[in-house]
């Protein structure tokens, strides 16, 4: 019998509420977070229910504004641009790294906030907070060699991102975004992280960095946020269906963007014989449950080596430790050790669990699927927000399992018999943001890797977003606009020479860095 379950001591979310009162009093009240506009703590906008997905617990929902609200926001942050733009670099630089020291500070609270609201187990929430810092840190030491000959835009960089790293990809590209001379404006994403990011964005603002954090649904603030005359740059990450939306309005107006859209990301497996080295990495590639823009969902595997994967990937599959990332078996033990916890919400495991039965139901046949039996759960807890991983063999095209990412920990594998076949499945989403080809020959990977529409492939070995100097972008439908990471980062929230072009993916060419 698994032994029985109970929570970590002083990891309750009453306990990481009572922190958050304590260390930004100004941005929390008893029962709500506050929005930030207009450089001052607003009790405005109408807080929503919400709930954790580890457990069902009641957390903290989004104060979500009306347009008009969101509007005199937006120009109270273009009033707070134009005076941060006159700020010296060296005090701006001061500054944002006083920021950073807060976020050291507070580390384990912020990533307590991301466990409860995201269902991220500790070690990956821990990283997520470590990653902003570390990568701000890294701009702070060079900006002044990547500023040069730049100047910030004529107004505040807005800012949407979606909910599965609030801290290394959100409040990393707003630090950078003001280190190079902006004022900027952030939403809270709708399903999760408002109080990360509102103990993060409180801690920014204390040391003057001009942030305005706003919560709202994406319809009716985007007429402020994407629209606005005011907003000088759109950064968007998130689905394709509402990055579309946004890539026709910044067309439309011009507007300087950086839309980075999910794709399906395959890894390869052509003419491959080192399956230790595969099978060490398949639990690696499960982190988060694959709620990441750089997860791997699809396997496109030589029909002729698919007894050799099934003996490498099956093993390895069987190995993941899923459950409460706080459940443990004496209140003061280690945070468990798990490779992801829940979906961001019950609804997603719904959907997850249609797609696989509709896909089943339609001929896809399935390789494996884990038990709630192996899971670690707290006793009677809710669990309406899991998905035990799932391997399905050749989805049908009728499915979204065929063509998208399914974003939470489905696995779904197919298999080709040509290069051709090879190459036609690893691009099946018309462009990705990462791709992997395992293959023993250097010569057949140099001469295929430039035929995968992916901004980053590797060579036997994942690849990620990437930190501090990697670039990061992505090919086809994945990404609208320019291209970031290391100096590209700046140079597409700051203006350059007359006549620059940007690397980036535009709709009337492609400039690759």
């Amino acid at each position: 019998m698994p032994p029985t379950l109970t929570l970590k001591s002083g990891t309750s979310w009453a306990d990481a509420w009572q922190r958050c009162l304590t260390v930004a009093p100004e941005a929390f009240r008893d029962d709500r977070v506050l929005n930030l506009w207009n450089a001052a703590w607003q009790t405005d906008g109408r807080a929503l229910p919400a709930v954790s997905p580890v457990d069902g617990t009641p957390v903290a929902g989004p104060p979500r504004l009306d347009r008009a609200t969101a509007r005199q926001a937006v120009r109270a942050a273009l009033d707070q641009h134009r005076a941060w733009r006159h700020v010296p670099l060296p005090e701006r630089r001061a500054r944002v790294a006083a920021t950073l020291d807060a976020l050291a500070e507070h580390r384990d609270l912020l990533a307590l906030l991301l466990v409860w609201e995201i269902g991220k187990p500790w070690r990956l929430a821990c990283a997520d907070v470590d990653r902003a810092i570390d990568g701000v840190r890294w701009y702070v030491d060079g900006i002044d060699t990547m500023l040069e000959g730049r100047a910030p835009l004529d107004g505040p960089v807005s800012n949407i991102a979606s909910w599965n790293y609030p801290m290394s990809v959100l409040v990393h590209a707003l630090l950078v975004q003001a280190l190079a001379g902006n004022a900027v404006v952030a939403k809270t994403p709708t399903d999760g992280g408002v109080a990360c990011l509102t103990l993060a964005t409180a801690l920014a603002a204390r040391e003057g960095i001009p942030v305005t954090l706003v919560s709202g649904s994406g319809g009716e603030l985007s007429e402020a946020l994407v629209r606005a005359p005011e907003i000088g740059c759109v950064s968007f990450v998130g689905g394709r269906d509402t990055g579309a939306a946004v890539a026709t309005a910044v067309a439309d107006l011009g507007k300087r963007h950086i839309l980075e859209q999910e794709g399906l990301n395959t890894w390869g497996i052509w003419n491959y014989s080192d399956w230790d080295a595969l099978g060490a990495l398949i639990p690696k590639l499960f982190d988060y449950g694959k709620q990441r823009c750089t997860a791997y969902p699809r396997f496109v595997v030589q029909r002729s080596l698919f007894d050799a994967f099934l003996a490498a990937y099956l093993p390895a599959v069987r190995t993941l430790r899923i459950g409460h990332p706080l459940a443990v078996e004496h209140p003061d033990d280690p945070y468990p050790a798990l490779d992801f916890g829940p979906v961001i919400n019950a609804a997603k495991a719904k959907e997850l669990d249609d797609q696989v039965a509709e896909a089943i139901d339609r001929g896809a046949v399935p390789l494996h699927r884990g038990t709630p039996a192996e899971a670690r759960f707290l006793p009677g807890q809710d669990t309406s927000a899991y998905v035990q991983p799932v391997t399905l063999l050749n989805p049908p095209r009728s499915s979204p399992l065929h063509h998208a990412e399914p974003f939470g920990p489905v696995d779904t594998i197919v298999l080709v018999d040509t290069e051709a076949e090879l190459l036609a499945a690893m691009n099946a989403s018309n462009g990705a943001l990462v791709a992997t080809l395992s293959t023993d020959e250097r010569a057949t990977f140099d001469r295929l890797a430039p035929q995968i529409r992916a901004f980053k492939i590797g060579h036997g070995v994942p690849r990620s977003r990437g930190d501090r100097d990697e670039l990061f972008g992505g090919f086809g439908a994945s990404w609208c606009g320019a291209f970031v990471g290391g100096e590209l980062l700046v140079r597409a929230v700051t203006r350059g020479p007359a006549g620059e072009r940007l690397p980036g993916n535009f709709p009337d060419r492609r400039l690759t860095p």
